[in-house]
């Protein structure tokens, strides 16, 4: 590698003798040049280890190729696997994706629509917070620019991608009543359209299993869901709950009762006497290796991320909405030992 610097693509240009037209052209899509041509290019590459600014050449362009995401929390295992595959997504597709958090904070959200405006992007995908979402913004924007709503349906006309909660929640209690005691339902804060779904979605496959729901309402709101579940645990156990099964909302109110079991010394699991089963929903990325394995119910991380940057890349490409703006996929049953 040669010691000079090359600071930008006109620099690279004179050093490597082929104009900047043609070098543009191969940045943005190596096959469009000739086979000689993008021998020369990437021999020059490597002896002079340029690589463009390819950020400052999406902001130039009329159509930027920046794919804008928004989510409620980015360190949730969750969105961050979604993400991931997104972002994967983009760099094959030769998009540049930009990962904004709102941190469950509503006017945090607002700055982040605000900063996808700026940054000119071609489309967005966003998770709105929920209940305490910049709805409006979101809509503002979804009438602007191409956009995706997933995982947090926001009930009105917008794209969206997102897990059938009726048909996943259905599923779950349908195997917990055929296995064992019928479940009483742990209830994650109303943050969102998952949690009225999940808690009605259970309500339903209880009266459609002849049996009595049980709701159990969490007592603090927020999206710290293991601290919610462990305290609730803590408050429940032993004894305080209406039977031997929880299905909690989601994994991570999951993970925090079993550590509560663990603590109160109430055994988990399908099988021992006198255990408690519990089971979640989502297949977060830790619920193999909570103690014991977590049952639930997977959302489709990689179909989410792909149905939602396939139909972007349509409305981006061909400028028109799908037909059928409501993609609601089916939750697949992940038995483990906890139930």
């Amino acid at each position: 590698m040669e010691d000079h610097k090359i600071r930008n693509m006109e620099e690279f240009s004179s050093v490597s003798g082929i104009s900047r037209p043609t070098i543009s052209k191969y940045f943005n899509d190596p096959s469009s040049v000739r086979r000689s041509t993008r021998e020369r290019i990437e021999q020059a590459i490597a002896r002079y280890g340029y690589r463009p600014n390819l950020f400052a050449i999406n902001q130039n362009r009329k159509l930027t190729k920046n794919i804008g995401i928004i989510v409620p929390h980015i360190v949730d295992p969750f969105y961050a696997e979604i993400v991931r595959q997104i972002e994967t997504r983009c760099i094959e597709a030769g998009y540049w994706a930009i990962v904004l958090g709102s941190h469950g904070d509503a006017d945090r959200e607002r700055s982040a629509i605000e900063m996808l405006y700026s940054l000119r992007i071609a489309g967005a995908i966003v998770a709105p917070l929920g209940d305490s979402s910049a709805s409006d913004r979101i809509r503002k924007l979804a009438a602007d620019i191409p956009t995706v709503i997933f995982d947090n349906h926001m009930d009105g006309d917008e794209v969206f991608v997102g897990t059938d909660n009726a048909q996943s929640m259905g599923l779950m209690v349908d195997y917990l009543c055929r296995s064992g005691a019928p479940p009483c339902f742990l209830d994650m804060p109303a943050v969102n359209t998952n949690a009225r779904e999940r808690r009605e979605a259970y309500v339903r496959a209880m009266a459609d299993q002849g049996l009595q729901p049980h709701v159990i309402a969490t007592q603090v709101s927020g999206w710290d869901f293991e601290e919610l579940g462990y305290r609730a645990g803590l408050d429940l156990l032993p004894g305080g709950l209406p039977g031997q099964t929880v299905l909690c909302a989601n994994d991570r109110l999951a993970i925090g009762l079993i550590a509560a079991a663990y603590e109160r010394g109430v055994p988990v699991g399908r099988g021992a006497c006198g255990a408690l089963r519990v089971a979640g929903h989502d297949d977060h990325p830790m619920a193999r290796f909570t103690a014991p394995g977590l049952t639930t119910v997977a959302q489709d991380y990689v179909a989410i991320a792909e149905a939602s940057l396939t139909t972007l890349f349509h409305m981006i490409e061909d400028g028109v909405c799908p037909t059928q703006p409501l993609r609601r996929l089916e939750g697949r049953l992940i038995l483990r030992a906890s139930a």
